[in-house]
C-alpha cells in the first residue's frame, strides 16, 4: 500500500459536479493498493495516519498528530499510485491490485481510521468513481508512506 499524505487547511471531493466529501484541517490521503497488499498493512498503515507527526506545535516544528490536532482525514482511493513509467510512454499499473481487492483493502483502511480517530473525523472519496480533489496543501507538506 502506498499512501501520498498531504497537509492541508481544507480538501473536497466532487463527483460528477456535486461535494461527496470536505474536510477542514487535516490530512488528504491518496491510496493506493498494491496487489500483495494484507490486513495486517492495511492496520499499520492506519495507525501511521493517525499517529505521523506532520502538524507544527507551538514553536514550529512538526510535533503533532491527527489525533493531538483533533483535525480530519480525507481518504481518496488512486491506483494510479502503482503506475510504472519506466518502459514505453504509457503507465502500467501492474501492480496495483484488482478492484474488487483494492476496494475491500480501501473500505478497511476506512474501517481502522473510523474506529481510530471516530466516524466524523473521517471521510473519503467515492471507488473508482471519477472524482475532483480540491485542497489547500499548508507548508505545503507532502509526504508518501509505504511499508
Amino acid at each position: 500500500m502506498r499512501i501520498l499524505i498531504q497537509r492541508v487547511s481544507r480538501a473536497s471531493v466532487r463527483v460528477a459536479g456535486e461535494v461527496i466529501a470536505e474536510i477542514g484541517q487535516g490530512l488528504l490521503a491518496l491510496a493506493g493498493v498494491a496487489e500483495g497488499d494484507t490486513e495486517d498493512e492495511v492496520r499499520w498503515m492506519a495507525e501511521k495516519l493517525a499517529q505521523i507527526r506532520i502538524f507544527e506545535d507551538s514553536e514550529g516544528k512538526m510535533n503533532r498528530s491527527l489525533e493531538d490536532t483533533g483535525g480530519s482525514v480525507l481518504v481518496v482511493s488512486q491506483f494510479t499510485l502503482y503506475g510504472e513509467l519506466k518502459k514505453g510512454n504509457r503507465p502500467n499499473f501492474m501492480a496495483a491490485a484488482e478492484p474488487v481487492k483494492a476496494e475491500r483493502m480501501y473500505e478497511l483502511l476506512l474501517h481502522y481510521l473510523r474506529t481510530r480517530l471516530g466516524e466524523r473525523r473521517v471521510r473519503a472519496g467515492r471507488f473508482r468513481a471519477t472524482m475532483s480533489v480540491e485542497l489547500s496543501n499548508e507548508g505545503p507538506v507532502t509526504m508518501l508512506l509505504e511499508r
